[in-house]
C-alpha cells in the first residue's frame, strides 16, 4: 500500500506497554449507500424475542483459527518489550495501523455523510496478551475481534505475524483486510444488524451459525466496500488485492478445519469458507457498493 506515517489517530489506544502475560479466552438508516440493506435485514431479522446480549463480534470472526490450530505461538510480553524507554520495534507497524484505521473510517464517514446520518467513530486499542474490554477480558487467543458496547476494536501486533507466517498471508494490505473486517463489525453494529442477528439467533438457536456466516461474510464485503475506495484513490499496488483475497481465504473454516487436521464438516461453520470469503471480499471490492453487500437474502 501507498501510505506515509503521520500524526496518530486520536481513535488509537496504545496499551501494549500495559497489558502483558496470559488470559482467559472471551466466552464463545442509510439511504443510497444503505439504505435498502437495512430494509432488507430488518425484515429478514425482525420479530418476538429478546435482546442478544453482548459479547465480541469478529474474535469469532477470526479469533477461533488460533485455537483450533492449538493456540497461539505469539511470545508472551517480556519486561524488556514493555519498557515504555526502550525504542519501539513495533513503531512503523502501529503507524500503518494508526493511518488504515482513519482511512478506513473515513470511508465509512463519507458513506454515512451521503446518506444524511452521521457515522461515530470506533477506537482500535492496541494491546498484548490480555486486556479489559466491555466484552470481558479480551487475550490474544482470540485474535483480532470487534466489542459492541465500547465500539472498539482489540489487536494485538503478535497475530499479523500469526497471519504471514503461520497462515500464509504476507502483505500490509492483508494485514489492512482484519482491520476493515472489524471496522465492517462497527458499521453493523451502528446500523442495528449486530444486535438483530444476536436477538434472531437466540430465537432459532438452530440459525445461529447461518447467521454468523452472514454476518461475518458481510464484514468481509465491507471491508471490501473501503479496499474498492482505497484502490479509486491510489492507495493501492500492484499485488495488493490478492494479498487481501489471500487473507480471506486463508481464514475460510474449510482451511482452518484442513489445516488442524480435522474433517471439512460445513456444519461446524460459523465464518463461511474461504471461497465464500474471498466471494464477499470480491464484491465489496469490486463494487465498491454497500448495497451490494446483503448476505442476509442471498445465497451463500
Amino acid at each position: 500500500m501507498r501510505w506515509s506515517p503521520g500524526k496518530r489517530s486520536g481513535n488509537l489506544r496504545d496499551r501494549r506497554a500495559s497489558t502483558g502475560g496470559g488470559g482467559i479466552p472471551l466466552p464463545g438508516k442509510l439511504g443510497g449507500g444503505l439504505g435498502t440493506i437495512i430494509v432488507i435485514i430488518v425484515a429478514l431479522l425482525v420479530g418476538t424475542g429478546g435482546d442478544g446480549g453482548s459479547t465480541g463480534s469478529g474474535g469469532g470472526a477470526l479469533g477461533e483459527i488460533l485455537e483450533q490450530l492449538g493456540g497461539p505461538t505469539v511470545p508472551a510480553a517480556t519486561d524488556d518489550a514493555l519498557d515504555a524507554d526502550a525504542p519501539d520495534p513495533e513503531r512503523r507497524q502501529v503507524d500503518f495501523v494508526s493511518f488504515v484505521l482513519d482511512d478506513v473510517q473515513g470511508v465509512w464517514r463519507e458513506q454515512f455523510r451521503r446518506s444524511g446520518e452521521q457515522y461515530r467513530d470506533a477506537t482500535l486499542e492496541l494491546f498484548r496478551g490480555r486486556t479489559s474490554t466491555a466484552c470481558g477480558t479480551g487475550t490474544s487467543d482470540t485474535g483480532p475481534f470487534y466489542c459492541p458496547p465500547d465500539q472498539g476494536v482489540y489487536i494485538d501486533l503478535g497475530f499479523f505475524r500469526e497471519l504471514s507466517d503461520r497462515f500464509g498471508a504476507p502483505g500490509d494490505f492483508a494485514q489492512a483486510y482484519v482491520i476493515a473486517h472489524e471496522i465492517g463489525h462497527h458499521v453493523q453494529n451502528l446500523l442495528g444488524i449486530d444486535e438483530q442477528v444476536r436477538a434472531r439467533s437466540e430465537r432459532e438457536p438452530d440459525r445461529e451459525n447461518d447467521l454468523s456466516i452472514r454476518q461475518e461474510l458481510q464484514a468481509d464485503c465491507f471491508a471490501g466496500v473501503w479496499g474498492h475506495a482505497a484502490y479509486t484513490r491510489e492507495l493501492l499496488e500492484s499485488g495488493d488485492l490478492e494479498e487481501g483475497l489471500a487473507a480471506a481465504e486463508s481464514v475460510g473454516d474449510d482451511r482452518i478445519q484442513e489445516a488442524a487436521g480435522a474433517d471439512v464438516n460445513p456444519e461446524t461453520w460459523t465464518h463461511g469458507s474461504a471461497a465464500q470469503r474471498q466471494t464477499w471480499f470480491r464484491r465489496g471490492y469490486d463494487s465498491g457498493d454497500p448495497e451490494r453487500c446483503d448476505t442476509f437474502s442471498a445465497d451463500l
